[in-house]
């Protein structure tokens, strides 16, 4: 998708998109409005068009429209929009469009910059479907796209992202048969010889060697071969701080011996969504030539049942010598990133993220709305939320008081893969994943909710891309 910059004016195009507010019409809207003879505005004024969020309204073969096809779309209350609004409005306009094949498309939505930057990844995202095996796809993304709104930079690091995203969203999309651990290891070499990344990759042999105890239990049920991703962003000094992030990659996730309902089954090509996410942004960052330092971890396995499958009451010992009794096979995301994280650590991160689809029970406490966040730096936490909610996204901070950890201590070993019983199950999970990152400033995005959607009218189904966004911001942040 070819994205470029308009600034009003005339534009041959098949698809014009203007924006359209509750009660109101923005300026590009008003401009257009007068170029139909007052269409615009009767539908407003009788309700046919209302302005809520994520409305999307056709006029289709209008004898004075600039374009074959003119598309109104809400943003609802001006005052209250936020980027993750602004955002999801877009990709509504362009999953309205899409189902057709569009050569041109062009937005004109009269929003202020930070807006208009989300809008645009929602609108790059939108038109680009999970139906990646359909020999008739239901979604054709643009040849072009035409924005207005952004000067050329902004509108260029915008589009570099939303390319991120839709990397994301790609990997998480592909079924277990065709991104397996070595395959996404081996997409991530490509991405980094691209960008100019450094990357490493663990096999099976060099994982034994480095005492990775804790992923490789996870790993030996599968017939697929484990592997631990390195990748360096260094644009910055030697000695300048790195931020690390790291990402689940569990490829599927059976539930091993603590075996999953088919029902549950059925979506966990989508557990790799956190190193789908970390690559996904460390694409965009390389693209942006960022001038700080990123190490980016990604744990990658496979959760299945097999012969050497390990076993509840199996004590393992992780990267970092900390022992670990086994109750649920299960709780098997944070065993990787156990020593993913070690790794991170040994590798000089001077500030951490990790992101994971870990618990269903951040999704009970969250929905699909919002990412958890869970820390052991306040400062830290706090800055991940507001290069979130800069980047449209939505994330939100549960308690990490220190009794939560005692529900981790094991009789048998140092600690224990899940809680005690079902309660605050997204805090046990980020106090397991704490006693991995020693004093480091960490946070913890726990994306079970929003990182795949099923069944949402209007919106992204299957892979969303949540979290790139903010891990971009993040790294933009580092420079200063």
């Amino acid at each position: 998708m070819q994205v470029s910059a308009t600034a009003g004016g005339v534009l041959e195009t098949d698809v014009l998109v203007v924006g359209v507010f509750q009660g109101e019409l923005g300026p590009s809207a008003r401009a257009l409005d007068e170029q139909l003879g007052g269409v615009l505005s009767e539908l407003l004024a009788s309700e046919e068009i209302r302005g809520s969020l994520g409305e999307v309204t056709k006029l289709l073969r209008h004898p004075q429209a600039p374009a074959p096809l003119v598309v109104a779309v809400g943003f609802g209350e001006r005052a209250r929009l936020q980027g993750a609004g602004a955002r999801r409005a877009a990709a509504a306009a362009s999953m309205a469009i899409a189902p057709r094949p569009r050569k041109s498309v062009a937005f004109r939505l009269d929003l202020e910059p930070s807006l208009s930057a989300a809008a645009l990844i929602g609108a790059m995202t939108g038109c680009a479907g999970c139906d990646l095996h359909r020999a008739e796809k239901k979604l054709h993304p643009f040849e072009q796209l035409h924005w207005d709104g952004l000067d050329a930079e902004s509108l260029q690091q915008a589009s570099v992202i939303g390319e991120g995203v839709n990397l994301t969203r790609q990997l998480v999309n592909q079924p277990a048969n065709v991104i397996d651990p070595e395959q996404f290891a081996e997409v991530a070499r490509g991405i980094a010889a691209a960008g100019g990344l450094e990357c490493e990759i663990w096999d099976r042999g060099r994982l034994e060697q480095e005492r990775c105890g804790s992923l490789l239990a996870v790993a030996r049920g599968s017939a697929k071969e484990p592997r631990l991703v390195i990748l360096r962003h260094a644009g910055a000094a030697a000695d300048a701080p790195w931020l690390g992030l790291v990402g689940k990659g569990v490829t599927f996730d059976s539930g091993g011996l603590s075996l999953k309902p088919s029902d549950s089954m059925k979506t966990m090509k989508c557990d790799m969504a956190g190193a789908a996410t970390v690559l996904g942004a460390m694409q965009a960052i390389s693209a942006l030539k960022l001038p700080c330092n990123v190490l980016a971890v990604c744990g990658l396995v496979e959760n299945m049942v097999g012969p050497d499958s390990y076993r509840l009451g199996d004590v393992l010992t992780a990267r970092n010598g900390r022992t670990i009794e086994v109750l649920n096979t299960d709780a098997e995301g944070r065993l990787v990133l156990a020593d993913a994280l070690d790794v991170a650590v040994e590798r000089g991160a001077s500030r951490l993220v990790d992101l994971a689809t870990l618990t269903g029970a951040c999704v009970v406490a969250l929905g699909h709305e919002a990412a958890g966040l869970m820390t052991n730096d306040e400062a830290w936490c706090a800055e991940v939320k507001a290069a979130a909610s800069t980047s449209g996204e939505r994330m939100w901070e549960l308690p990490m008081y220190d009794d939560y950890g005692e529900q981790i201590r094991s009789e048998v070993a140092d600690i224990k893969n899940v809680g005690a019983g079902r309660w605050a199950g997204a805090i046990t999970a980020a106090k397991f994943l704490q006693e991995f990152v020693d004093d480091v400033p960490w946070t913890h995005i726990d994306i079970a909710g929003p990182a795949f959607l099923e069944g949402k009218p209007g919106q992204i189904n299957g892979g969303t891309g949540a979290g790139v966004a903010t891990l971009v911001e993040l790294a933009r942040r580092a420079v200063r």
